[in-house]
């Protein structure tokens, strides 16, 4: 696939593929949601990207707003650095540096995602990765999933947006993924389909940022209250499942193509 131009038809379909799953947990896929992106006036970090040979919108600012944005940030946890610390009820991952201070950044929490609860290691890095259903996911619901049992290649319509941290426990991969993400209203919230997702831009810093054999440990909603307090502790909303046809996401990836 060469240089891409995207149509309406491409942005929503990157709207939609967003909260495809990533995980082998869960089990929603989204409504088709589609606008057109203005090239102008984002948020510093957040405005488009050339990527390879993908050039990746940029995220309006009303998605931006607060601490819904990648921060350097004093960090109050009680991770060592090197560490990625994810407080799935903030809605926040942290990645602890050397002098007391941590990037932070805004995710959003899928139902998969709110289920991990162990300490993980990130064995895997990928870059445009592509996605598709475990067999586990088609076997029990084969009317979400049997569409797209063919998988979708990596690029912009893939559920797993433009890189992927994959965790694994020893050996073992677990199925749960730091990954990007078009569905830009996810972050911040919880309830949606996949794991640990972030916008793109911040899933490309993270990416750049960390290791392979980089420890990711869970802070419980104890810690949470405790460190960001109780009203941070319980941000975000629940999202609804929505429907997303396979035609959306196969069409755009035709009209790419040509």
């Amino acid at each position: 696939m060469g240089g891409i131009t995207m149509t309406r038809r491409g942005f929503a379909a990157l709207a939609a593929a967003g909260a495809l799953t990533g995980c082998a947990r869960s089990g929603e896929v989204f409504e088709e949601v589609g606008a057109d992106v203005a090239q102008s006036n984002f948020v510093e970090g957040y405005g488009p990207v050339a990527d390879g040979e993908y050039l990746l919108p940029g995220v309006p600012s009303e998605y931006l707003e607060g601490v819904n944005r990648r921060s350097l940030v004093a960090y109050t946890g009680d991770q060592a650095p090197g560490v990625i610390e994810i407080d799935p009820f903030a809605k926040f991952l942290f990645f602890v540096n050397e002098d007391g201070s941590a990037w932070r950044y805004p995710i959003a929490v899928g139902r998969a995602g709110k289920t991990l609860r162990s300490t993980t290691t990130i064995r895997r890095k990928e870059e445009w990765p592509g996605w598709q259903p475990t067999a586990n996911m088609l076997r029990r619901e084969p009317e979400v999933y049997g569409p797209f049992a063919n998988g979708i290649p990596g690029g912009l319509a893939s559920p797993l947006g433009a890189r992927g941290l994959y965790l694994y426990s020893g050996s073992r991969d677990t199925f749960y993924r730091i990954h990007g993400t078009n569905d830009l209203g996810s972050i911040g919230n919880s309830g949606s389909a996949g794991c640990i997702r972030l916008f793109n831009q911040d899933i490309i810093d993270l990416y750049d940022r960390v290791p392979l054999g980089t420890r990711v440990v869970i802070r419980t909603y104890e810690d949470s209250v405790r460190i960001e307090g109780e009203a941070m502790a319980n941000r975000g909303m629940e999202l609804p499942p929505k429907i997303v046809s396979p035609e959306t996401i196969y069409g755009a990836l035709e009209d790419s193509a040509g």
